[in-house]
């Protein structure tokens, strides 16, 4: 029987956040899903999904999220964090600093909060491509997100590289059937799929250590050990 577990989130209320939302609530050994967010949403009836509103801006946004990850903690299950924070598309109408202050400062603000809070193991969504030296803004910025969460320490770090996302009101239906005549990494995929991975890495990878870096197709694996 599959142990019990609970989820700490952030960016639950995107299209990516909300398909790994769905994948944890049809998981019955997931006991608990609670997600932080700026502003109330109206939530389903399921009774292990809860929501905290924080303020992402402020000053002590990290400390908060420390005394909530602790309390998540404290009730014995195993508890993982989840970032699915991204603008995606909408990121050519941002300039590079609001990018980092989002991708860079809230997510960095968030891990740090977990690690702090006794969470070691942490799910992350970048992007295909992401490179600290790229030339390509978005792709730099994920890059460097990628980098700002590993030095955190976590025990296990998964690296979600989606390339194309299917079924996202952002990607437009013709991109999407043309990625998935594209192989490899920057082809499409489904993002209920990007959910249940989400949720498998919870469930197979919680005994493994180190960073692993998941991609398209069949979610390919390549891992390394964390400096």
């Amino acid at each position: 029987m599959q142990m019990a577990f609970r989820v700490l989130i952030i960016g639950g209320t995107g299209q990516v956040g909300a398909a790994v939302v769905r994948a944890l609530a049809a998981e019955p050994s997931c006991a608990e899903v609670v997600m932080i967010n700026r502003k109330a949403i109206a939530l389903t009836g399921d009774p292990r999904l809860r929501q905290v509103i924080f303020d992402t801006a402020a000053a002590r946004f990290s400390v908060d999220v420390t005394t909530l990850a602790q309390s998540m903690v404290a009730q014995g299950d195993p508890v993982y964090a989840a970032s699915c924070v991204g603008v995606g598309k909408g990121s050519l109408q941002w300039s590079e600093e609001e990018l980092k202050a989002l991708e860079i400062g809230v997510v960095g603000g968030f891990a740090r909060g977990c690690h702090a809070g006794g969470i070691t193991r942490l799910a992350l969504l970048s992007a295909a491509g992401s490179n600290s030296q790229s030339r390509v803004r978005y792709a730099r910025i994920m890059g460097l997100k990628e980098e700002a969460v590993e030095a955190i320490g976590f025990t296990r770090l998964a690296i979600f590289r989606p390339g194309i996302i299917g079924g996202n009101v952002h990607t437009p239906g013709y991109a999407a059937w043309l990625g998935r005549l594209i192989p490899g990494r920057f082809g499409t995929i489904e993002q209920d799929d990007i959910g249940r991975a989400f949720v498998a890495e919870f469930i197979s990878g919680s005994t493994l250590s180190g960073v692993v870096y998941l991609e398209n197709g069949a979610m390919r694996q390549r891992s390394r050990a964390l400096r």
